[in-house]
């Protein structure tokens, strides 16, 4: 159990090292590209950072394993809505711009309920990824004629300026810098990383799985989920620290979004995948409910305040409760 609980946590690391890697060589070389410095934040900042879910989601689908698949997904996007963004809040009450909250929460919120019907009928099968990547495609270029007309941010923008405040180095350059097989070394070392980081990840949660004798699932609702979301974790909580609100509430949309179009649309279009039973009774009719608790919560007064941050996490530490208690 200690063994399987190291290779975990490597693995997390790996994939969250690589990640940034990964990033970092790809911005650069959208830059030789003379890709728009908008649409590398865009795409390849907003994308690229999902790369720990993405990994951790495709190899445990391609491993046979569909409970931490489907349940990174889900479990995921519970833990940006409940704990994140209620430490978030915590640490700074959230300003929101009720524009950005029904446009972007909205598209949160129809995208879990696509998951939901997908899982009740044919599951994650490679139609339906195919039909997510095209949603998040439609969703990027909304986003981006957005921003080009000047109007309100979309979370895809507000989750690249999350990162990019992070991490200066991924903010994309008018005039590129630096060799370009430098950038390339970053990218492929990035993708190393991310592969066995992943196979690390996903090998040690089944193992750990068949020793505490609990489905797959809750692992990957529980433990896999909240790490490969830490990157989101820091971000919101730098941004709110910062009193950036609309960017730690944008990430948590914006990831949301992410997570089910892009994670699950590749995840079904490259290992197509059953939907488990257990996470369909619950979990994912929770994160719709949990989608619309927090578009009102916010809502109620155009802001989230401490105590409404307080309730948020509160109601995460009783989702994971109720969770193991529900496959154990």
């Amino acid at each position: 159990m200690l063994i399987d609980s190291m290779f975990l946590f490597l693995g997390l690391v790996l994939l969250i090292a690589g990640g940034d890697l990964l990033v970092r060589g790809a911005v650069r070389i959208a830059e030789r590209l003379r890709l728009s410095p908008m649409l590398i934040g865009l795409t390849i900042v907003g994308m690229g950072t999902s790369m720990p879910e993405l990994a951790a989601s495709v190899q445990a689908s391609l491993a046979g394993s569909p409970g931490i698949a489907v349940g990174n997904i889900v479990g995921s996007n519970i833990a940006n809505a409940l704990l994140i963004l209620g430490i978030a809040a915590l640490i700074s009450p959230i300003a929101v711009k009720t524009r950005a909250l029904w446009r972007d929460g909205g598209v949160g919120t129809l995208a879990a309920l696509a998951l939901l019907a997908a899982g009740a009928t044919v599951g994650l099968s490679r139609e339906v990824g195919i039909a997510f990547l095209i949603a998040m495609a439609g969703y990027i270029y909304y986003a981006f004629r957005q921003e080009r007309a000047g109007a309100s941010h979309s979370a895809a923008y507000e989750r690249a300026m999350a990162m990019e405040n992070l991490d200066p180095a991924l903010v994309p350059q008018e005039k590129p810098g630096g060799k370009l097989s430098t950038a390339i070394l970053l990218f492929l070392a990035g993708l190393v990383l991310i592969v066995g980081g992943g196979t690390l990840l996903v090998n040690a949660a089944i193992a750990m799985a068949q020793v505490l004798g609990v489905s797959d699932a809750i692992i990957g609702l529980t433990i896999v989920a909240v790490g490969t979301s830490f990157p989101e974790l820091i971000t919101s909580a730098v941004a709110a620290y910062r009193k950036q609100g609309d960017i730690a509430l944008g990430n948590v949309l914006g990831s949301n979004i992410y997570n089910i179009l892009f994670i699950g649309g590749v995840t079904g279009a490259v290992a197509p995948t059953a939907v488990p039973a257990s996470i369909m009774a619950f979990d994912l009719w929770f994160l719709v409910a949990v989608s619309v608790v927090v578009m009102l919560l916010a809502l109620s007064g155009r802001r989230l305040s401490r105590q409404e941050g307080f309730f948020l996490v509160a109601a995460y530490v009783g989702y994971t409760a109720y969770t193991i208690g529900l496959f154990g």
